[in-house]
């Protein structure tokens, strides 16, 4: 069924949008995969394309496009390329600090801070989750105190994507001096460069993604102007939760495009394979086994488009989110599994897209919220 979520001037971004890939990112994918890094060019090149901070405004050097649909369709196109890791690194920096700095940072925080977004000269990773505060923010333990106009944070960050490659971070401190599990106001957000006393640890090996780089931070009083507080002081669990529908959304428009991608590889693939002297779509189990993955597909991309023009109009709450990023993550393990079955012995081959998609899907269920804690926010919604 033909979608009726893009307009033409989405699909003239797309086009932008499938030029880069074939001409910045393809060429080079494979050895930032295997140097697990990208280019500081990379990013550069992006901004010089218009590819970074759509939504910023035009009086901080952005283009002002806050429809959702056009970050849809560049990370569709990121799938579509099997450049998934470019995908989840703009996202980062894009759906979840962006958003932020948009939303509650003073016109101080926005003007030294948005332009460079936009141009890629500065790369943003999100500094929230700790070695034992993942899902859970209250249990994070990273400090602010304060000291007449700065603030001294000290603490410690993990699994942070572009933690190596960017040069700042947005930070999820605690600000009321306190221990244990904090409140609801116990915590603030700071916009944090990289400098004294701020160090990235071992660069972490994950399973897939691998040319977008994750790390450990470490803050060992590392003075940050006041200035860069981003909205009010207590603030930041709000503000976090504020923002997530936005960052759960691109994590579920992320899992419908791979579902998509690895299905139309694998049909591809069924019919120029033969085994037994017949082509593999035309055993009965490969027709029935595509059958439900294109209904799954399709169901998946009608709900995420549902979400998209749901975000567009403001009415997109936190279990909505919840459940089209439950959704469609889940889809998007699934069919990858499948599809990989579908290759045979080639499927766990990793030059073939599939073997990648299928670990760059596996993280989806964890990233932004793990899965369980989707189902713990829904079910909470459902018993009021």
């Amino acid at each position: 069924m033909r979608r009726q979520l893009f307009e033409e001037d989405h699909e003239m971004f797309r086009e932008m949008a499938a030029e880069f890939n074939v001409r910045a990112v393809a060429p080079h994918y494979a050895q930032w995969d295997r140097d697990h890094m990208m280019p500081r060019e990379l990013w550069t090149a992006a901004g010089e394309q218009g590819l970074l901070g759509l939504a910023v405004p035009e009086e901080f050097g952005g283009l002002g496009m806050t429809d959702y649909r056009f970050r849809a369709v560049l990370d569709e196109e990121f799938a579509k390329s099997n450049h998934l890791a470019v995908g989840l690194a703009f996202h980062l920096h894009d759906d979840m600090v962006l958003p932020h700095l948009l939303a509650y940072g003073s016109e101080d925080l926005k003007q030294r801070w948005l332009p460079g977004m936009v141009s890629g000269e500065t790369v943003t990773s999100v500094a929230w989750t700790e070695p034992g505060a993942g899902s859970d923010l209250r249990g994070v333990r990273t400090k602010a105190v304060r000291d007449g106009d700065d603030w001294v944070i000290t603490g410690q960050k993990t699994f942070i994507g572009n933690g190596i490659s960017g040069d700042a971070a947005l930070v999820l401190a605690r600000t009321d001096g306190g221990s244990g599990r904090g409140g609801a106001e116990s915590f603030s957000l700071f916009m944090v460069r990289k400098g004294e006393g701020y160090t990235t640890g071992n660069q972490l090996d994950k399973m897939g993604l691998k040319a977008s780089d994750t790390a450990e931070l470490f803050f060992d009083n590392v003075r940050v102007p006041h200035a860069d507080l981003v909205g009010e002081e207590g603030q930041g669990l709000r503000y976090c939760a504020g923002q997530l529908p936005q960052g759960r959304l691109g994590i579920a428009v992320a899992g419908s495009a791979v579902a998509r991608a690895v299905y139309e590889a694998t049909v591809r693939y069924t019919k120029d394979r033969n085994a037994f002297g017949e082509r593999i779509i035309d055993f009965q189990n490969s027709r029935f086994e595509l059958a439900d993955i294109l209904t799954e597909v399709e169901a998946t991309e009608s709900y995420v488009d549902r979400a998209i023009t749901a975000f567009n109009a403001g009415e997109l709450d936190a279990s909505s989110a919840a459940r089209v990023k439950l959704w469609a993550s889940e889809r998007a393990k699934s069919v990858t599994d499948r599809c990989l079955q579908l290759h045979g012995g080639y499927g766990y081959i990793m030059e073939y897209p599939v073997a990648q998609a299928f670990l760059a899907a596996r993280l989806l269920t964890i990233f932004g919220g793990t899965n369980e804690i989707m189902r713990d926010v829904v079910g909470r919604g459902i018993a009021g």
